[in-house]
């Protein structure tokens, strides 16, 4: 299973460093220590607090940007049947859906704590500036 460092951990949830460090320190997320004596996280530990903060939705204001077509995130949830699967990405504060085959599922191994990047082209992409 993969681990990420606290650094990584913090990126892909879209969180500062220290927050994770205080998260760490009162439970809410279970570390490890790695190589030199770093502080860890075990792929399933994100996954498992991923999917805790995307429960949970905090409204963010949008002010004058366009999300690029590349997320980098890590796996939260994989449902497999015997042809498609469905597979969930926790990139910072956005959830990523993707459907794909099984075939393709199973050769990337996607499971929950994977780091993954979802790559979206879309002919249909919505820029917002909020009112002032």
């Amino acid at each position: 299973m993969p681990t990420f460092r606290l650094r990584e951990a913090a990126e892909l949830l879209g969180v500062s460093d220290d927050t994770l460090r205080r998260w760490a320190d009162s439970g809410r997320l279970t570390t490890g220590v790695g190589p030199g004596g770093r502080r860890t996280v075990e792929g399933v530990e994100l996954a498992r607090l991923a999917g805790e903060l995307a429960a949970t939705p905090v409204e963010r204001p949008v002010a004058r940007e366009s999300a690029r077509n590349r997320f980098r995130g890590i796996v939260t949830h994989v449902v497999r049947d015997t042809v498609m699967a469905q597979v969930e990405i926790q990139a910072g504060p956005h959830r990523v859906v993707s459907l794909l085959s099984r075939e393709a599922a199973d050769e990337l191994q996607l499971e929950p704590g994977v780091l993954a990047v979802a790559s979206v082209k879309a002919t249909n992409v919505v820029v917002e500036i909020p009112e002032a």
